[in-house]
């Protein structure tokens, strides 16, 4: 499919006479509001009238009442709660062709020609059946009386857009369907309860988790909890897998671990597709092995609560992105789903990513396990890889003779320890001794640096802040110690993890390369920063973390505005001069507006906003709420906001003010950053350990290539490794943030969806079709 010839129309003129219906069919998922949401805002802002199908397809058919005009007002205060606002059913009347006569009539009356469904691969599948047979309704239709010629041509042809709504994470061709972030939250909350007492009493817990037909939440469960084993149907255990999983607990035992955690996906079989079930496991350990054990299934609450930030933000996204696939449709166009990959919202052909999925199943059937991994994708995989890894393999009796040290730079943040653990355990797998740096670059001058084992890092993953302690202070002054002390305790690699400071820090140790031999070995820094202000990585271990507290916050605030009424709270997020938090925290909180300090911001625009809550003051949604991050602007601080909104609100609002301050630095990592972390750790490792032997010369390691110093960083969709040197072009050094970033592209739609009609959005980057089939290469036969 080329790519659309006029990128930059006016979206606001674009759906002026167009209607579109929006429903969410099969499963409830968290995330599914702020899509309905977004999809309804981003309609009316186009100029196109938007319908609310209430019971899913069922409400399609049944018609009257269950199909309404929604407004404005209508998706205020749902992005918080969790479910469908608008109701879903299993409906078996669209499945005839009776059923569908009667939803095609009912949409050609109201002369709705687009249609957005949230749902699963069923509710897809079933959109796309009506709009190929969208014709044939037609015609049946008019020889019945049911409608006239006239109208049966002014509703010639249906567009259908789909966005996956399912917390299985089992749709191909898009890295997280709607749902996925927050049922991994509502199953961690579990686990790190549950291994608590564990760790108190000894015990072996078995978790049954969500996924009849894919692994993935039991899959990403165990790398955030670094759990001894786990059960998923895409990959059953090989045979004799009793022997082996007792040997492993056993292992675990002797290593020093008082718990053992099993976590197994609902769908889990052994290799001659029989189930696996937690009572079999359960019987197992205990009986063999007499250790205590328990055993959790979770069930409907994995399906429930509030939204997750990521969730929120990919709902928004999706919603703003479906409204315009559908506009920019064709008749020639498929049907397509709005995914995302990596940080890029993007468009696939429905059909194939049904095909993908059903591919999945088969080669499950066919007993192919590796084609069902590679099938589901290239996160998926990474994911098994790293798990395997990290589970299932027992340290070398053979050394390697090399020493790698961990520091941790900068301020502390949620996902720092499982970085460290992932790099410890997989350092120790290929055979080398590793070193934790305690306190930072103090700690490396200092000589604070002691070898750390497998058991020390039990349990990490889940930690927040920082295990090896850490300090802003960059190398500077103490270069020569530091790199006495590299020769002194004989490192031979170094792994930096932090922020901005990391990134400095390690760019002062390779420009301190021409003086000083020792530091010439093979560098790494991994960014952990609630700011996400790091060169060379769109996204920043901890952020995440961060993100949901301030989301968090945002809700209890929202809610006490909307009972005290015409109320504007105004917000002050951390984030230095990075306004990514703020930004972000605004999308997934609803905000009126986040003011930051890459979008200069002037009196006029103050003005703008205070007569934009005057307005939306004379509406039922009578309350406000404006981000503002630190460093926004030296003169215009929150203070000053506060004031200058108290003064122009008199007699229309009221107003508060809350600095959220270090909160947003604490905290339990989230899933995300968990196994972000996780995978960071592991991937640096392996990344030095090759690096190692290509600097390895004349019986010792000599590195001085600027690759040998490089950022690893998640870049648009995968990891990537960046020489330190070569992204100093983008740095703004005083400003300590990166000359690009990706996420000011979302700050149209925070506008969008607050109602501001003057906004520029840049649609240049317009998501063409991108093809499922042809990246995997799997499928066999004949064209789609």
């Amino acid at each position: 499919m080329a790519h659309h010839e006029a990128p930059h129309k006016d979206p606001r003129k674009m759906g002026i006479g167009r209607s579109i219906a929006v429903l969410t069919s099969g499963g409830d998922a968290q995330g599914m509001n702020a899509a309905v949401r977004a999809t309804v805002r981003m309609g009316i802002y186009t100029g196109a009238k938007v319908y609310f199908v209430h019971e899913g397809y069922q409400g399609l058919v049944d018609g009257g009442d269950n199909i309404k005009l929604a407004t404005w007002e209508s998706v205020s205060m749902m992005l918080h709660l969790g479910g469908t606002v608008i109701g879903s059913a299993r409906c078996m009347d669209f499945k005839e062709k009776w059923g569908r006569l009667k939803a095609a009539c009912n949409l050609v009356k109201l002369g709705i020609t687009n249609l957005c469904v949230i749902g699963g691969d069923g509710s897809l599948t079933g959109a796309n059946q009506f709009r190929t047979e969208w014709s044939e309704l037609l015609a049946d239709l008019t020889k019945a009386g049911k409608i006239s010629a006239e109208e049966a041509k002014r509703s010639s042809h249906l567009n259908i857009v789909g966005m996956v709504g399912s917390i299985d994470n089992d749709f191909c061709g898009t890295d997280m369907t709607i749902g996925t972030d927050s049922a991994l939250h509502r199953i961690i909350e579990v686990v790190d309860s549950i291994t608590t007492t564990a760790q108190s009493h000894q015990r072996t817990f078995i978790l049954e988790v969500m996924g009849r037909h894919c692994g993935y939440l039991a899959l990403v469960t165990a790398l955030a909890c670094g759990a001894d084993w786990v059960f998923i149907p895409e990959m059953p255990p090989e045979e004799n897998w009793e022997e082996h999983l007792c040997k492993r607990l056993i292992a675990q035992r002797g290593r020093g671990s008082r718990l053992n955690v099993i976590i197994l996906a609902e769908g889990a079989q052994d290799r001659n597709q029989k189930p696996i079930t937690c009572d079999q496991v359960k019987n197992l350990v205990s009986k063999k092995l007499g250790f205590d054990t328990r055993s959790t299934i979770l069930g409907h609450v994995q399906r429930g609560g509030t939204p997750s930030a990521f969730d929120r933000i990919l709902g928004s996204r999706m919603g703003v992105e479906a409204v315009m696939a559908l506009l920019e449709a064709t008749p020639e166009t498929p049907a397509c789903v709005v995914s995302l990959s990596g940080n890029m919202a993007i468009r696939l052909p429905l059909m194939e990513c049904v095909q993908v999925t059903k591919d999945v199943t088969v080669a499950m059937t066919e007993g192919r396990f590796e084609d069902a991994v590679k099938l589901r994708g290239k996160s998926f995989q990474n994911n098994w890889d790293t798990y395997k890894m990290l589970a299932h393999v027992t340290p070398p009796e053979m050394k390697s003779n090399i020493n790698i040290a961990i520091i941790n730079v900068g301020a502390p943040c949620a996902g720092m320890n499982a970085a460290v653990r992932a790099a410890v355990r997989v350092g120790i797998i290929q055979g080398h001794q590793m070193l934790a740096v305690h306190d930072g670059f103090d700690g490396l001058a200092n000589g604070q640096i002691e070898p750390i084992i497998w058991a020390q890092v039990g349990g990490w993953t889940g930690k927040g802040g920082s295990n090896l302690g850490t300090k802003r202070h960059l190398p500077g002054k103490n270069i020569e110690q530091i790199s006495l002390n590299i020769t002194k305790f004989n490192i031979h690699s170094l792994i930096i993890i932090g922020g901005f400071e990391a990134y400095l820090g390690g760019l002062e140790l390779v420009t301190a390369r021409e003086m000083y031999e020792e530091l010439c070995i093979p560098m790494v820094v991994i960014p952990a920063t609630v700011s996400n202000n790091v060169p060379g990585s769109d996204f920043s271990i901890g952020a995440d973390t961060a993100l949901n507290t301030i989301t968090m916050t945002c809700d209890r605030i929202k809610q006490s505005a909307a009972g005290t009424k015409r109320r504007v709270f105004i917000i002050e997020t951390m984030g230095g001069y990075c306004g990514y938090l703020a930004t972000m925290a605004g999308l997934s909180s609803g905000a009126d507006d986040a003011y930051i300090y890459e979008e200069p911001f002037h009196i006029r625009d103050l003005e703008l906003n205070v007569e934009h809550l005057i307005e939306k003051m004379k509406t039922s949604v009578k309350r406000g709420l404006i981000l503002r991050n630190s460093n926004a602007n030296e003169n215009y601080t929150t203070q000053f906001l506060y004031n200058l909104y108290s003064e122009e609100g008199k007699g229309t609002f009221d107003c508060r003010m809350n600095v959220l301050g270090h909160m947003q630095q604490g905290g339990t990592p989230t899933p995300f950053d968990r196994n972000f972390g996780t995978k960071m750790g592991s991937k640096s490792v392996l990344w030095l350990t090759d690096k190692l032997k290509e600097c390895y010369r004349h019986g010792r390691i000599f590195a001085n290539m600027p690759d040998s110093a490089c950022v690893l960083g998640m870049k648009k969709r995968s990891l990537v490794f960046q020489p330190l040197a070569s992204l100093k072009d983008d740095t703004d050094f005083e400003h300590r943030i990166p000359k690009t970033e990706w996420w000011l592209r979302l700050r149209p739609i925070l506008k969008i969806l607050a109602k501001y009609d003057t906004v520029e959005m840049d649609t240049s980057e317009v998501a063409a079709m991108e093809h499922v089939i042809k990246k995997t290469g799997l499928v066999k036969g004949g064209k789609m």
